[in-house]
């Protein structure tokens, strides 16, 4: 996004059925009105409903840690240059045991990267995805030496989540929710 603009502008005051239903899904933000990305997605309601149970497996039921799955949403955001994505995961990264510097180190190069080497092997699958759809030989061998099939499933679908979401937000031009600091 170029601008600070939208080409969708969220509705901010949802008919009724949308209204509850983002009530009862908790996407409000501080204001009360639904956080952008929501406000957005209301123009479309019957895929806004169906998106959230798939959002909701990654991240409430995925197999991965919050950690991990933070890891490489934020990378997902970085490589898709999406500043809402970022944005908005650097803050949920803070609750899920990152540091600050490690959320600036998820947009630089893997080898920079001050966590462990398998937390480089996920900054290299989220590459890896990004840049051919596919996650290496090497970097799968590396991830499935410590996590299950169900988790490798995880980090596929989980950067695939975040990649798409990222191509909603900068095709929408969905602006960074008041308050939360644009970190990209």
């Amino acid at each position: 996004m170029t601008g600070d603009s939208p080409r969708i502008s969220p509705i901010e005051d949802p008919s009724p059925e949308v209204a509850e239903f983002i009530e009862r899904a908790g996407l409000k933000g501080p204001n009360g009105k639904p956080i952008n990305i929501f406000g957005t997605l209301a123009h479309h309601p019957d895929l806004l409903r169906r998106w959230m149970v798939f959002a909701g497996h990654i991240m409430a039921k995925n197999t991965l840690s919050p950690r991990d799955r933070e890891i490489l949403i934020l990378r997902a955001g970085v490589r898709c240059g999406s500043r809402y994505e970022f944005a908005q995961h650097a803050q949920i990264a803070k609750e899920c045991d990152m540091s600050d510097g490690e959320i600036q180190a998820t947009k630089g190069p893997v080898d920079e990267w001050p966590g462990s080497d398998l937390e480089k092997a996920l900054l290299c699958a989220a590459d890896e995805l990004h840049a051919r759809q596919r996650i290496d030989d090497a970097t799968w061998a590396k991830l499935s030496e410590v996590y299950s099939t169900e988790q490798l499933l995880d980090i596929v679908f989980t950067v695939g989540q975040y990649t798409l979401v990222s191509m909603l937000l900068n095709t929408a031009g969905v602006v960074v929710d008041e308050g939360i600091p644009d970190l990209l």
